[in-house]
């Protein structure tokens, strides 16, 4: 940062959700899209800039798989937030399906939707493999795929095979990554980018680097726009904070021992649960989470901004209790207002 460069503050920057529908020990994917409703219509009334809902497939604790129906479901209950993707895993579609698919979207809730987009499966190989049907798509075309998809939407020559709807229809496009490859693709397109520092921390600063040094300015952005994904888990007291922390403690750890469970209540203590190196594994894993009381998440907020350099948060909480994660949520935005 230059001496004649502001540092940003959290009331300079954009602040957004990113919903996994977490299905709850006891609970229904009914239970969870309710609850998702009620969170994206408070975050509205809070201020958050967008809400976005991510493909998982074969995963217990995840009710989004089927995730454009679930932006659709969102935006008719919501009246101005930005709703999309965060993301469509576009290798296990059909480029022209998605263009459709948010064509759509857009075409019912003009001005709204949202399309990110990452490489990965967002499941396990076997699953991976029931979506695609085809074991050599393994997301090394994904910038053939991006192009085509781009082409559906906004076609720079008579197509034969057209998106109806979709075809020049402006529907922002994000590409999303936990590594470099998306980051250097987005920043040579000139995209904005979105990096999942809330499961991949020690990758973000890389990351946003490799983006910000290969951004080329488009008609899309003059210059780079890179938005970081972080775990939040707020709460009137600390003590209680790090309790309800311990739901996703467990969700996690169930993941890395793959066997992915339904979102799991909090615990006192997860000393019982988890082996020395396990602990240290997550802890390292989820090392960018924000965790405690408003204080203290306006400080690591603070600092987490003052580390990245980032335009705009993603907030995700996995907390088991509707009612808190709903207060988790009202923190933040008390802190960024």
């Amino acid at each position: 940062m230059s001496l004649n460069q502001k540092a940003k503050t959290l009331k300079d920057i954009k602040f957004s959700v990113l919903d996994l529908a977490p299905v709850i020990v006891g609970g229904t994917p009914r239970d969870s899209f309710k609850n998702t409703v009620d969170l994206a219509q408070h975050a509205e009334k809070w201020g958050y800039e967008r809400y976005w809902l991510a493909e998982h497939h074969n995963m217990p604790g995840i009710a989004s798989s089927a995730t454009s129906v679930v932006i659709g479901h969102v935006a008719a209950h919501t009246n101005s937030i930005r709703v999309g993707s965060g993301g469509i895993m576009l290798p296990n579609h059909a480029p022209l399906v998605i263009a459709e698919q948010f064509g759509t979207l857009e075409s019912l809730f003009p001005g709204r939707i949202d399309l990110g987009l990452g490489r990965a499966p967002g499941t396990d190989q076997m699953t991976a493999y029931a979506l695609r049907r085809d074991r050599r798509s393994n997301g090394q075309d994904f910038p053939e795929q991006l192009a085509e998809l781009r082409e559906y939407l906004q076609p720079t020559e008579e197509l034969r095979v057209r998106a109806v709807p979709g075809e020049g229809l402006d529907i922002p496009i994000w590409l999303l990554g936990s590594s470099g490859f998306s980051a250097q693709l987005a920043g040579t397109l000139g995209l904005p980018f979105a990096f999942a520092s809330h499961f991949s921390p020690d990758n973000t600063l890389p990351a946003l680097k490799v983006y910000r040094d290969h951004f080329k300015p488009s008609k899309v952005l003059d210059e780079p726009y890179a938005m970081v994904g972080v775990n939040v888990i707020a709460a009137d007291t600390a003590d209680e904070a790090h309790r309800l922390s311990t739901s996703m403690q467990q969700q996690f750890l169930n993941l890395v021992r793959n066997q992915p469970t339904q979102l799991q209540p909090p615990v006192e203590s997860m000393d019982d649960l988890w082996t020395p190196f396990e602990k240290q594994t997550l802890n390292q894993q989820l090392g960018s989470s924000v965790i405690g009381n408003k204080q203290m998440v306006q400080e690591q907020l603070q600092a987490f901004l003052d580390e990245t350099g980032a335009n705009e948060m993603m907030v995700n909480a996995q907390i088991y209790d509707h009612k808190a994660r709903l207060r988790s949520f009202e923190i933040v935005s008390e802190v960024v207002r």
